[in-house]
């Protein structure tokens, strides 16, 4: 569809899928993870995407402009596991035409 954006994500096994991400659905990149079925049932988005848990942590790959991190998701990486410098949450990234072409591995359980 016109409104999709192609995206990039490589899951917790290491294996890269290209999906279509529909950008007229107010989806984000958790959810993404969860229609595709990219992460056990259960270890993604357990707080439902209220940037309360960093199950969803992503690291980004490529450089696409990104919005800038909320307090909330800034203060819910500095607890996290395994963070990095291109760490962010999935949940806080919403699915907009700017993530065309976008690469992100998924953090470790």
């Amino acid at each position: 569809m016109a409104q999709d954006v192609k995206i990039t994500i490589i899951d917790r096994e290491g294996v890269s899928h290209e999906v279509e991400a529909p950008t007229d659905m107010n989806m984000n990149i958790m959810e993404l993870v969860r229609a595709y079925e990219l992460a056990p049932e259960g270890t993604i988005g357990i707080c439902g995407g209220m940037a309360m848990c960093a199950s969803c942590q992503c690291y980004v790959l490529n450089d696409v402009t990104l919005p800038e991190k909320s307090d909330d998701e800034e203060a819910m990486l500095s607890e996290a596991f395994n963070v990095k410098d291109n760490s962010r949450l999935g949940c806080q990234l919403h699915i907009t035409k700017a993530l065309e072409g976008l690469k992100l591995e998924l953090a470790p359980e």
